[in-house]
C-alpha cells in the first residue's frame, strides 16, 4: 500500500471539515475554562475572558478550529462555506477582540496559559493567515499579529528556561509546540524564534537512540516517539535527518516497534480523554507521511511508514464526527494529515 491510495483533500472533504468547524468555533457551551481565578472578579463567561476563542469546548481547540477553516479558505476559496468561514472572520479577527485576548494574556495568573500547546497553535493560525493573499486576508493577519508576537515572546522566554523535554502524549508535548512554532518562525521570518527552536530540538532530541516506543497511554493524541522524529525531520537536513532516525527507531523497517504500526483502539468516544486516542491515529498518519517522504527510496522503512499512514489514517477519518467530544477538533488533525504542506 502506498500514500497515493490513502484518502486526500478533495473540495468535498473541505467543505465538510469547514462544516463541523462552523458549527463549533461560536458554540459557547460546554466549555473548559484553563484559568487561575485572582478574585470574584475573574468569574465570567468564557465570552467575555475570551473574545474570539470561545467556542469548541476550549482555548486552543477554538483556536485550532480558527486555522482549519483559515487553511481550508486558502486553499478551496470557492467552495459553498467560504462565505460563511470570511462572516465568520470579520467579526471575529477585529484590532477590539484581538486586544481582548491580549489582555487575557497579561494577566499576572496567566503566565503559564496553554503552554505550550495553545501557544503553538495560535502561532500556527497566525503563519496560516500570514499565507492569505487577499485584501480581506491581509487585514485579519495583522489584526492577529499582536497576539502572535506575545506568543513568540513567550517562547522565547521560555525555551530557555525548559531544561528538559516533555515527551506526553498529550497537550504538553514539547516536540509538537516547537514544530508548530516553526511553522510560524519561518513563515512569518522570525529568525530569531527560527534559530532557538532549531537549538532547542538539537538540545532536547538530538542524541536519542533506540526509542522504545512505550505508548498509547490511555488519552494520548500525540505519538511521543513520532512526534520527536517529525521535529528533527523540520529541524536538520534530509542526510542527517536520515541517520537520526534510523539510530532512533533503528528497527522501523521490520515494523517495529509494532505499536507504532497498529492503530489504538477507542472503546467510548463520548468519553473525552478516551476520544483522544483518534487523535493519535490522525496524528500519527501525519508523522508518518512526513517522515516516509523524508526517507529515501527503497528503505524498507519508507513503505512501512507510507501503509502505517494509510491504516491510521483510515482509522481516524471514520471518526471526525460523532460526538462533540471528538468533533470539536478531530478534523483539525484529519488536515494535519491531509493537507500538511504550508504552502
Amino acid at each position: 500500500m502506498s500514500s497515493s491510495s490513502a484518502s486526500e483533500l478533495t473540495p468535498d472533504l473541505a467543505g465538510r471539515f469547514a462544516r463541523i468547524a462552523l458549527g463549533h468555533v461560536a458554540r459557547p457551551y460546554p466549555f473548559k475554562l484553563d484559568q487561575v481565578l485572582a478574585g470574584d472578579e475573574d468569574v465570567l463567561p468564557p465570552r467575555m475572558l475570551h473574545p474570539i476563542f470561545h467556542g469548541s469546548f476550549d482555548w486552543h481547540s477554538c483556536v485550532h478550529g480558527h486555522w482549519l477553516l483559515a487553511r481550508i479558505l486558502r486553499r478551496f476559496p470557492d467552495i459553498a462555506e467560504a462565505g460563511g468561514i470570511r462572516a465568520h472572520f470579520g467579526e471575529a479577527f477585529t484590532e477590539e477582540k484581538v486586544a481582548g485576548e491580549f489582555a487575557y494574556l497579561q494577566r499576572p495568573t496567566s503566565r503559564s496559559f496553554e503552554r505550550p500547546y495553545g501557544w503553538a497553535w495560535l502561532l500556527m493560525l497566525a503563519a496560516e493567515l500570514a499565507r492569505h493573499e487577499t485584501a480581506e486576508g491581509r487585514r485579519w493577519s495583522r489584526a492577529l499579529a499582536p497576539l502572535a508576537q506575545a506568543f513568540a515572546d513567550r517562547f522565547k522566554a521560555f525555551l530557555p528556561l525548559a531544561t528538559y523535554p516533555i515527551r506526553t502524549g498529550t497537550h504538553y508535548n514539547t516536540a509538537f509546540a516547537l514544530s508548530l512554532a516553526l511553522d510560524y518562525a519561518r513563515t512569518c521570518a522570525d529568525a530569531e524564534l527560527a534559530a532557538l527552536v532549531e537549538a532547542t530540538a538539537l538540545r532536547w532530541y538530538g542524541e536519542d537512540r533506540d526509542c522504545q516506543a512505550w505508548e498509547p497511554s490511555g488519552d494520548d493524541f500525540l505519538s511521543s516517539a513520532l512526534m520527536e522524529a517529525e521535529c528533527l525531520r523540520r529541524v536538520v537536513a534530509p542526510e542527517a535527518f536520515r541517520a537520526w532516525f534510523s539510530a532512533f527507531l533503528p528497527r522501523a523497517g521490520r515494523r517495529e516497534p509494532a505499536t507504532l504500526f497498529a492503530p489504538a483502539t477507542v472503546s467510548d468516544r463520548s468519553d473525552g480523554k478516551i476520544a483522544h486516542l483518534d487523535g493519535l491515529n490522525l496524528s500519527r498518519a501525519w508523522c508518518w507521511r512526513a517522515i516516509a517522504g523524508a526517507l529515501a527510496e527503497g528503505d524498507p522503512t519508507r513503505e512501512a511508514a507510507l501503509t502505517a499512514a494509510d491504516v491510521h489514517l483510515a482509522a481516524g477519518l471514520a471518526h471526525v464526527t460523532g460526538d462533540y467530544m471528538g468533533e470539536h477538533w478531530l478534523a483539525s488533525f484529519a488536515l494535519l494529515a491531509l493537507d500538511p504542506a504550508a504552502d
